[in-house]
């Protein structure tokens, strides 16, 4: 037998690799599938199945693309309603793989359809659950997320997930091996470890949903409290995962599309498409095509994508690094966004090497900061709610990255203002936002609030979030 879990760092993301004498199972697939067909190859084995946990809302699955290349049945838990053709499995239901065997336990809360799957080694023994965004490592599920498409409440599914790990994951032995979806950086729970792979035993020890004597109302208030909105394009994903998707190559291939310079300006002045460039933020700061977003590949790129653009039929011209132009489509196809116009041949340098207009972010360095700042001095810290609360400049105001686009009548007209985030990734996303917006009286502060700290400004300490 092996089990092997194929991480995704930018998206949080765990697929999982099982063989067993000669027979395959894939969980949660990527979209590009091509990594799974050449282990199976280097196996001498055959996908037998795919196995989905639940309908993503994080990134779209592979699932359709790897059941037609492959003959094998997609499985879902139950009350899965897909567009495509699709085994629906039942409470229990057991799936036997080589001399293993899987079998499907429903455990809805996350979603209604939401299921763990128990892997049995070759001895009839628990060895392991696939836990999808049921039980995380240190968190579980956020229960918000199909409460509008199951017509129930967050509450209603938050006391799901409660029976759910009490009847189907608790009573399991404290050995059994925890194969989560995500890990730290997902959007489908609040507290994710930085580990991705633990057992049941570490789990009821730590992990306080799975606190022995918690009631049920307790629960529910502890698993729905400080949850942020989902970003806008979640549902989209869903829809995706349900009804099904283009092929990934074909994607690849139309996004791949190189333009020169003029090309490439016609195509930004006369379609609706948006300029996205991922090149790194210290580059985007010194020189970028006037009202382009950045958003860099090297941070974390599709969430904030799928969070700050939102409509996954977006068009999009790309100014990528070169090299790294069939990286960027893949990754935007990850959450959906597969309407990649082309590339800017020769990337920023030959647009700057035409004579073109270019624009740039004034950036200061946080000792240069400390000797401008006063009392009176606008500040915008646009890390999360959560970073804020901890620790801040005394006068900051937060305007979370997440929400700018609801922010920008805060920000003043006249008279420059700084903005800061962590480390200086997510403030020259906002700042490349405003300045498509037309605000250009800002002033990035390089490095962030970890800069900022070390320059030795005063910080405020924790404050309460109910009080912000």
């Amino acid at each position: 037998m092996k089990i092997e879990q194929i991480y995704t760092g930018c998206l949080a993301q765990g697929a999982y690799y099982i063989e067993s004498k000669g027979e395959v199972a894939i969980i949660d697939p990527l979209r590009e599938i091509n990594s799974y067909l050449k282990k199976a190859k280097q196996d001498d084995a055959k996908i037998k199945y795919i196995f989905e946990t639940h309908f993503h809302a994080d990134f779209v699955s592979g699932h359709v693309t790897l059941s037609k290349k492959t003959d094998a049945p997609i499985i879902y838990g139950p009350t899965a309603k897909t567009a495509f053709d699709s085994l629906i499995a039942y409470d229990g239901q057991k799936f036997k793989l080589g001399d293993i065997t899987i079998i499907a336990l429903h455990t809805p809360g996350h979603t209604q359809e939401s299921t763990t799957y128990l892997l049995k080694d070759s001895n009839g023994k628990d060895h392991a659950i696939f836990s999808g965004d049921t039980l995380f490592l240190g968190d579980v599920g956020r229960p918000d997320l199909a409460q509008k498409a199951a017509d129930v409440t967050q509450d209603q599914l938050a006391s799901m997930l409660f029976k759910s790990l009490r009847t189907k994951i608790m009573p399991l032995a404290d050995e059994v091996i925890v194969y989560p979806a995500h890990g730290a950086g997902s959007a489908c729970g609040k507290n994710l470890s930085k580990e991705t792979i633990g057992t049941i035993g570490e789990q009821k020890r730590i992990n306080y949903a799975l606190r022995e004597d918690m009631t049920e109302a307790e629960f529910i208030k502890e698993v729905t409290d400080g949850l942020l909105p989902p970003p806008q394009y979640f549902p989209l994903n869903v829809q995706l995962n349900k009804e099904g998707y283009e092929d990934f190559d074909d994607v690849l291939k139309r996004g791949a599309q190189e333009f020169d310079v003029e090309e490439f300006e016609q195509q930004a002045k006369h379609s609706e498409a948006i300029i996205l460039d991922v090149r790194n933020q210290t580059n985007f700061a010194i020189g970028h095509i006037p009202g382009s977003i950045f958003i860099g590949i090297d941070g974390g790129f599709a969430p904030w994508v799928g969070a700050l653009i939102g409509d996954i039929k977006q068009p999009i011209l790309l100014v990528t690094p070169s090299g790294r132009e069939q990286e960027t489509i893949t990754r935007l196809s990850r959450v959906g966004f597969d309407n990649t116009v082309g590339i800017l041949k020769g990337g920023f340098v030959s647009w700057k090497e035409s004579g073109k207009e270019i624009d740039n972010v004034h950036s200061i360095s946080a000792k240069e900061f400390k000797n401008n700042l006063t009392d009176s001095s606008p500040v915008f810290d646009v890390r999360k709610p959560g970073e804020y609360s901890s620790e801040h400049i005394p006068h900051a105001k937060n305007t979370s990255l997440d929400f700018i686009n609801e922010h920008l009548n805060d920000f003043p007209e006249n008279g420059n203002f700084y903005i800061h985030c962590a480390g200086g990734y997510r403030s020259m996303i906002a700042a490349s936002i405003l300045k498509r917006r037309g605000i250009h009286n800002l002033i990035d502060i390089k490095g962030g609030f970890g800069a900022i700290k070390q320059s030795g400004i005063v910080i405020s300490d924790y404050v309460c979030p109910s009080t912000l």
